[in-house]
């Protein structure tokens, strides 16, 4: 069974800076996903208290290693995860 890298989604923030020229530079800024209950959903800014509630927690900005099957569970839980997020080992 093949395992992939997964990279968690991300979204542009900017501007980077106070300065105006940052008004024109956006950063990435990863977005964590968990699972509870069967249910993917993503969250922006975890606690790290809340985080061992869930049944599976990917941190936001990481690449994580997994599964086929979680792959294919990722995919489909419907929240903007797509096969761009994962590249084979």
């Amino acid at each position: 069974m093949a395992e992939y890298k997964f990279t968690t989604p991300v979204v542009e923030e900017g501007p980077a800076g106070l300065h105006r020229l940052f008004y024109f530079y956006k950063l990435n800024r990863g977005i964590s996903v968990a699972k509870s209950g069967g249910t993917y959903s993503t969250l922006r800014y975890p606690m790290d208290e809340d985080m061992a509630n869930y049944d599976e927690f990917y941190i936001g900005g990481h690449t994580h290693i997994v599964s086929e099957a979680t792959k294919a569970a990722l995919i489909a839980g419907g929240i903007g995860v797509t096969e761009a997020n994962f590249t084979v080992i």
